[in-house]
């Protein structure tokens, strides 16, 4: 028999833990967030589906993008023990200047639909954080707007090669005048990708009010009179636009670019050349070859060619090609700072990220980017420290191996 008691209330105050209140429901979501998956369905929750899915989803039947993350969820680390990891150093070099994390901030089209403070947000977080962040072509933030918004942010400019070349010129004069450090050539879009969510929410930029979107107005009412209350959704670099995504890229990208495209650009670009949307270490050499000084291993997202290489599996190729002459980054699939180390420990310079923040931008505008960086700095630091790694610059092949192909996504991971 267990002898029964009253307990004293000295015994239980030491249980009882009251924390101040937080009266900012925005503060409330995000401190409730401790991962990106956990942010993403803060995102799901607050945001039209329309808008979710243009963010989430990827083209054709997604495979691509489950592809990325299964990659990494095969990813096995081999730590070390008893080593001082009293401090870590997360600090790199990303294009010969310093970052605080091996983390660039992707371009990423249209960002003001999933909240209106949009790229000005994730300008002054990569500012604050103290990494890159690529403005896009497709954006709804000028070149010059995110300049004055950012003014002490490494801030790079993702070009599309259009049709219309003059065109295309006078955004890399823009971008050269606004002190913009390198220019992100994308050439993985030659058309748009098939992205069969947006067809099915009937999705268009912008955003038509439709009986559908009426509709889901009732259940997402804060989105739609913080996007009517604001300024007007639009493209900065390009007229307005009635369409979707993929009629607009059709219409405005250039199919018959070249090699000699990118060699011309070089020429005429004084800043530093990065080309993303690299995927083989063929293609990899030939754009070092014309004079890029990065390349970023990447399929988009998976939002381009479904059933396209995986760029964590692809990244050793193309590092042991054209490593001794460029930095090489990877793109997609990466949702946990153990996914940047891990891609680092393979030979990344550093890891470009989308929609990672932009889940966050969706949970809670600038502070919800801010959540993701920490998230993602907390999980990078804390990564290093359990492998036995002392810093970034001491991560090296040996600490990661890639298992067989049957090992199951993690929960929570981003699922079509």
């Amino acid at each position: 028999m267990v002898e029964r008691r009253l307990p004293r209330w000295s015994e239980l105050r030491e249980l009882v833990h009251t924390r101040r209140p937080t009266w900012d429901a925005t503060d409330r979501r995000l401190a409730a967030a401790p991962s990106v998956a956990d942010l993403r369905e803060i995102a799901r929750r607050r945001a039209p589906r329309a808008v979710f899915d243009y963010t989430d989803g990827a083209a054709g039947s997604e495979l691509s993008l489950r592809r990325a993350r299964e990659a990494f969820a095969r990813v096995e680390f081999r730590p070390s023990v008893l080593r001082d990891v009293s401090k870590v150093d997360t600090s790199t070099t990303v294009l010969g200047r310093p970052s605080s994390l091996p983390l660039v901030f992707a371009p990423t089209g249209f960002t003001r639909l999933m909240h209106t403070e949009g790229e000005s947000a994730v300008g002054r977080v990569a500012e604050r954080v103290g990494i890159p962040y690529a403005l896009s072509t497709m954006g709804t933030t000028t070149i010059e707007a995110l300049a004055a918004a950012a003014p002490g942010a490494r801030r790079w400019f993702q070009l599309y090669l259009w049709r219309d070349r003059e065109a295309s010129a006078a955004l890399v004069e823009r971008a050269a005048r606004a002190g913009y450090e390198a220019l992100v050539l994308t050439v993985d879009t030659p058309v748009a990708g098939p992205r069969l969510r947006d067809v099915r929410n009937g999705f268009t930029i912008p955003p038509a009010l439709t009986l559908r979107t009426v509709a889901n107005a009732a259940v997402h009412p804060r989105w739609w009179v913080d996007l009517l209350t604001t300024e007007p959704l639009e493209f900065a670099s390009l007229r307005s636009w009635g369409g979707t995504v993929g009629e607009l890229a059709d219409r405005v990208f250039e199919p018959a670019a070249t090699l000699a495209d990118l060699a011309e650009l070089r020429e005429n670009w004084r800043g530093a050349l990065v080309v993303k949307g690299v995927q083989t270490a063929e293609d990899a050499r030939a754009v070092v070859d014309a004079g890029a000084d990065a390349v970023v291993v990447s399929n988009h997202g998976g939002r381009q060619l479904d059933r396209a290489p995986t760029p964590l599996e692809e990244l050793p190729a193309v590092v042991a090609a054209v490593g001794d002459r460029a930095e090489v980054y990877l793109d997609g699939g990466i949702l946990d700072g153990a996914d940047v180390v891990a891609a680092v420990a393979l030979g990344a310079r550093a890891c470009l990220v989308g929609r990672a923040y932009l889940y966050g931008l969706m949970a809670g505008g600038e502070r919800g980017v801010q959540r993701a960086a920490d998230i993602l700095a907390t999980e990078v630091t804390r990564t290093l420290a359990l492998l036995g790694v002392p810093s970034v610059a001491e991560l090296t092949p040996d600490r990661v191996r890639l298992r067989g192909a049957d090992v199951a996504l993690p929960t929570g991971a981003a699922r079509p």
